[in-house]
């Protein structure tokens, strides 16, 4: 549906994004993320034209648009920072985007902003960020687009809207949408994304499911034994060791997992129970090593 071929972006001698290459597909939802500076949002606004591309090409439906300017009107975008007409009703808001796209379906109106709880009769100027927020969602939401670009769409929203987000986001996918979701909420990321890239730098350092990232990262073990395994802490291949009520914690790297299992022989063991590793885990360990 959408790809980039080593896309780059310079601001003089800043290299914002440099040579950044995924592919889209439909019914897919795929996590882009990094910390503040790494180059999503200025990825984004390529893709959707409000950036010029140093180099690197963008394809949509194989075509490269800039051969096919007409591209933009089957995608649909919500930033982080929303900014609507504060003279105009969200209603009106809603309205207009929805005239815009040639959509229209008021049953499906209504019932996202029953969804949503949006009082659609005060003027955009009146709204708190989160409802905001929801103006821009619903438009979205409403619009025929095959592609949805979402760049941090739940900030300002509470727990149950960010739950009906994420039951639309699905919604999209079983409707064979594709979506390109940056958030920094990790745990929102892996719960949606069918694959994930991490951006540091400009650059794409990762990418893949959750299963192909999980090599790059360390396995929590929880021991349970009335033996003193405190001589562990003194090994090169544990990390993190801790005690706690439900026994020793210890983070372990995959590679030196044969190792530290042909160690644990010499104690008798009540349980031992693995935890896999988090999105938020991998985030951080790149993060941190960045830093």
């Amino acid at each position: 549906m959408l790809e980039l071929v080593n896309l780059s972006k310079h601001f003089g001698k800043v290299k914002a994004v440099k040579d950044v290459s995924f592919t889209l597909y439909p019914g897919e939802v795929f996590g882009f993320i990094g910390p503040n500076g790494a180059g999503k949002s200025t990825t984004i606004r390529m893709i959707i034209g409000a950036l010029e591309p140093t180099k690197g090409d963008i394809l949509f439906n194989d075509k490269n648009i800039k051969e096919n300017k007409n591209y933009i009107e089957k995608i649909a975008y919500v930033p982080g920072d929303v900014n609507l007409w504060g003279n105009l009703t969200g209603g009106e808001v809603i309205d207009f985007m929805m005239a815009a796209k040639g959509y229209h379906n008021d049953d499906r109106k209504a019932a996202l902003i029953e969804r949503f709880r949006l009082d659609i009769h005060k003027k955009c100027k009146t709204y708190s960020k989160g409802n905001k927020q929801k103006v821009a969602l619903i438009s979205a939401f409403l619009s025929d687009a095959d592609v949805f670009i979402f760049d941090e769409p739940t900030t300002g929203l509470d727990p149950l809207m960010e739950r009906v987000f994420h039951e639309e986001i699905i919604n999209l996918k079983n409707n064979n949408k594709a979506v390109l979701l940056s958030s920094h909420i990790l745990s929102e990321v892996e719960k949606l994304a069918n694959r994930i890239a991490i951006i540091r730098d400009g650059k794409i350092i990762e990418a893949g499911t959750m299963n192909d990232l999980r090599h790059i990262t360390r396995v929590e073990y929880i021991i349970e034994t009335d033996d003193n395994i405190d001589a562990l802490k003194h090994q090169k291949f544990i990390h993190d060791f801790s005690s706690d009520s439900d026994g020793y914690h210890m983070f372990i790297d995959n590679n030196d997992i044969p190792q530290f299992l042909r160690y644990l022989k010499i104690y008798n063991l009540k349980s031992l129970k693995t935890t896999p590793p988090k999105l938020e885990d991998i985030f951080m360990r790149y993060y941190e090593d960045a830093k």
